[in-house]
Parts: C-alpha cells; structure tokens; sequence
C-alpha cells in the first residue's frame, strides 16, 4: 500500500478474499493516471515485494494498459482508468468502485 501511495495510484481498493477463493488472501486495485504511470506504480510495487520476498510474478508491464502482479497471498491489479472501468473486478468481488454508489 506504501508503494501505492508513493507514486500516487488513484481509487485504491483492498479486497478481502479470505474464504471467497484460495487464489490469495487479499486483492489490491489500483488505477494510473496512463501507461507510463502504471508502469511506474508496477516497478514500485514489485520492488516492495522484492524487499520482503521473492520476486513477484508480473504481466502487462511493457503494454500499461493492465498490469498483474502475484505475490502469491496477495494480488495487486493496476490499471489505466478506461481499462479499469471496462472490466469492473470490483463487481466481480462484490465491492463497489471509489466514488461509485451502490444501490441498498
């Protein structure tokens, strides 16, 4: 989350994922303000990760589109806005979007 927060990722989400799945423990969304952005953000949470484990897995780094990185218990999706939007994990999860209202 420190890492998030160093490089200003937008509308931060953490969804618990204690027994929904056995995928991880805890799913992180994030979005960037653009691809070099994402990117950024990414780098960073991978080198946090470096700095407490082994290396996380990562996808989408050179796209920026979309970027996953698995660090086994915990999950973190960084996206540009318009990509984020369109695939809605939060929903998914049960959860809404930053700023978006549910209805009750």
């Amino acid at each position: 989350m420190t890492a998030l927060d160093d490089l200003k990722a937008e509308d931060v989400v953490s969804i618990d994922l204690h027994g929904k799945t056995t995928l991880a423990d805890v799913m992180i969304i994030a979005t960037g303000r653009s691809n070099v952005h994402v990117g950024a953000i990414a780098e960073r949470v991978i080198k946090a990760f470096k700095d407490v484990q082994a290396a996380p897995r990562a996808e989408g780094l050179q796209a920026g589109d979309w970027v996953l990185i698995d660090g086994s218990d915990v999950i973190v999706h960084i996206f540009r806005p318009e990509v984020r939007q369109f695939y809605n994990l939060e929903k998914m999860w049960g959860v809404g979007r930053p700023g978006e209202l549910r209805a009750g």
